[in-house]
This record gives structure tokens, sequence and C-alpha cells, in this order.
């Protein structure tokens, strides 16, 4: 069979697969999600089976261990974020106020000026433009619902996702196995080279990610708490949960928290430094020793890569794309590389730079 062909089967594959993926998209939460716990717990099952065990025991202690976690941090958590979710939407209108009425009085008119309106107009330049900013927040946190938890349901991502990771984590090697001795005998090695760095970046990544995001999450939850701050808990979970797109949670985190703070604290600027002081230790611990130690730099993920993805895909198949986004990207990071890998050894990139290359034949007898 030619190469064109067998690119053309190829991408066919990968066509229908897209299209069944943006299809299924409202039953595949509980599915993906089971899928990533799996993947994440996996180096622990076979940790686990090194000291003895065997498979359906890891797989049976990991799962109790991992549900019992996760029920006691509902229990403990949840209330009290619950609380101040609702205080903190109720707080929100009045400080969408008070920051209007603070853009309003600074610099005693240059705000004016620097827009090219005056008077009046300021008031309602502002005003549409907090609107609008508030519109678009809502409208994205909106569509995400609607896209994820809100077609799946709740109760089926908590009772689905659970059967799934277990039964994928104890089948995890054997399905491995079953797709490897499906792949094509001409390409197999090449395709395992590439699966073994795609798993590589994702373990290095994904792994990593998650520790930083729970250590961050922990730093500004407890922090902001200690400082003092109404909403300090659920701001410092969720900067950390969405530290998971490097930056980002650190920088919403940040303007947040010292907005919160100044509605708070204001004039009393110390305790706003010391809000300030909690995410600049978080990004000094996560800058120095949380990231390097455990992410590095060797999984090749760039940020702005990781952070188009995210979105991307989450804005063609919702949350569900949200979750694959990674796992893709960091695929199509390690073929881009070995794409260009290939281009630079070709006679396209090299001309007649390979003809050159290629020693002459002795035509001596």
């Amino acid at each position: 069979m030619s190469i064109q062909r067998q690119a053309i089967i190829w991408a066919a594959v990968i066509g229908i697969f897209i299209l069944m993926l943006w299809l299924l998209k409202g039953i595949l939460l509980p599915f993906v999600a089971g899928m990533a716990i799996a993947y994440f717990l996996d180096p622990l099952a076979d940790k686990l089976e090194e000291y003895g065990l065997s498979r359906i025991a890891a797989t049976g202690m990991i799962t109790v261990a991992f549900l019992l976690v996760a029920v006691i941090l509902a229990i403990v958590l949840i209330p009290v974020l619950y609380n101040q979710l609702i205080a903190l939407i109720e707080v929100f209108p009045s400080l969408i106020q008070r920051g209007q009425d603070w853009l309003l009085t600074v610099g005693d008119g240059r705000l004016g000026r620097l827009l090219g309106v005056h008077g009046p107009d300021v008031e309602k330049a502002i005003s549409e433009s907090l609107v609008g900013s508030l519109d678009w927040v809502v409208n994205l946190m909106t569509s995400l619902g609607l896209q994820g938890l809100q077609l799946v349901g709740l109760i089926s991502l908590i009772v689905v996702t659970p059967v799934v990771a277990f039964y994928l984590l104890l089948d995890w090697d054997r399905m491995v196995e079953k797709v490897d001795a499906l792949l094509p005998r001409d390409h197999r090695d090449t395709i395992r080279s590439l699966t073994r760095d795609i798993n590589t970046v994702l373990a290095g990544f994904i792994r990593g990610q998650v520790i930083v995001c729970l250590v961050l999450g922990v730093i500004y939850a407890v922090g902001l708490t200690i400082v003092g701050l109404k909403f300090g808990l659920i701001v410092g979970i969720l900067a950390g949960i969405i530290s998971f797109i490097p930056y980002l949670g650190t920088i919403l985190g940040f303007v947040v928290g010292v907005a919160l703070a100044l509605f708070q604290f204001a004039p009393d600027y110390i305790q706003v430094g010391f809000v300030v002081a909690v995410f600049a230790v978080g990004q000094f611990i996560e800058g120095n020793f949380l990231s390097p130690k455990l992410v590095g730099d060797r999984v090749g993920l760039h940020p702005v890569w990781v952070m188009f993805a995210i979105f991307a895909f989450a804005a063609l198949f919702g949350f569900v794309g949200a979750l694959l986004a990674l796992p893709i990207a960091a695929a199509l990071g390690v073929l881009a590389r070995f794409g260009v890998a290939q281009y630079r050894k070709s006679q396209l990139y090299l001309g007649s730079a390979a003809d050159s290359a290629v020693p002459s034949r002795d035509t001596d007898s």
C-alpha cells in the first residue's frame, strides 16, 4: 500500500473520530474525567503491584482511598465554599459600583481626557465597559455550564466517573498491550517512539501541574484566610484550580483578590499589601521550587500554546474539550516536532545539498 493511500486512510479515521467526539460531546464528560483519573493514578497502581499486590487489589485500594479523600473534602469544604460563593455573588454588584466610582474620581478628570470624553460621557463609557466585561464573563461561564455539567448532569458525573475510572485503572496495562498489538508493523517502532514522547509530556506536565495546582490552592486559600480576606477561601481555591493554565490562575486570583481587598480594607493599604504578599509568596514558591521540580522544561509545552489549546477546545467541545485539550495539545506538539525533524532531513529542506552530501560511487574496477 502506498504512503499516499495510508495517509488518506489515517486522515479519514482521525476525521471520523473528531466527528464522533463532537456529536457525543454531551455525554462524554464522565468518561473523559474517568480516563483522566485512571491515567493520573496508573503509576501508583504499578508501584503497588511492584510491592506484591495484585492489580485488582491495588486498584481497589486506590479507588477507596481516592473516594474517601473526595468525600471528606466535600463534607468539609463544600458548605464553606457554597456560603462564600453566595455571599460573593451578593456583594459583586456593590464591588462593581465601587470600582466604577473609583474610576470616575481617579486622576481628577485625567481619565476623561485620556478617553477623549468629558462629564457624563465618562460615566457612560466606564459603565458600558464594565457591563460589557461582566456580560462576557457571565456568557462564558454559562456556555461552559450548558455544554458541560448541565447536559451530562451532576448525578451522572458523580456516579459514572468513579466506575469508569475503576475499570480503566484495572485494565489500563491490558488495554495498552492490545492497542500496541494493533499497530501497523511497518511503522510500529516510530509510533511507539512518538507515544513514549507524548506520555513523557503528559506525565511531566499534567501530573506535575495537578500537584502544583493543589499546592498553590492551599497556599492561596490558607494565606488569604489568615490575612482576613472575606472570600479568601474560594478565591484561593479557584486561583489554584485555574493555575492548571500556566500564569492565568495567579493573574486572575491576584486581580480578584486585590479588588476584594481594596473593597474590604481600603484605606488600610497595609492589609491590601498582605493580600499582595500572599500571591507573591505563592508565585515565588511555584516559580523556584514547584514547577522546576514537578513539571520541568522537558515537557515542551509553551504556556501560550496551553492557553490557546484549552480555550479553543473548550469553544469547540465545551467542558469536555477543556479536559481533552492538554492531551491533544501534547500529542500535536510531539507530532509537530517529529514532522519538523523529518522535514529537516528531507530533500525538500536540504535541496541540492542533499545530493552533494551523497558520496559518489567508486567507478574503478
